[in-house]
């Protein structure tokens, strides 16, 4: 008979912990206009992040490459004279960029793929 109070103790103890926890995390089933996220930030929560609209390394103007961190004029022309990239990574790999510069505009761009003229096909 101890034996199955000190278990019906542990599991409403248990039971109590686990709604407690689970009184700080989100509801999933909450609707979304429903309180927290148009109500004040809380200290420590940031807010999100505006889109960052992508520049593509293999079309980009002279003027559009020097909008990125760490890019003047003379990166700017490499960048172009180097094209076409098939991977944004290849700005290190061509020896366009070093490391430091590129890992502080990796998220900022993207390689697309040279778009094809009709007239390569038959």
């Amino acid at each position: 008979m101890m034996k199955t109070l000190r278990l019906t103790l542990l599991l409403i103890a248990g039971f109590a912990l686990g709604n407690a926890l689970a009184a700080d995390l989100p509801n999933p089933h909450a609707s979304p206009s429903a309180g927290a996220a148009s109500g004040p930030l809380k200290p420590g929560k940031k807010a999100p992040a505006a889109p960052v609209k992508l520049i593509d390394i293999n079309s980009a103007t002279l003027k559009q490459l020097k909008t990125l961190p760490g890019i003047g004029d003379a990166e700017a022309k490499q960048i172009i004279a180097h094209r076409p990239y098939m991977t944004k990574t290849e700005l290190v790999t061509k020896g366009v960029l070093p490391t430091g510069p590129f890992l502080s505009l990796k998220r900022q761009v993207v390689a697309m793929p040279p778009k094809r003229s009709a007239k390569a096909h038959p």
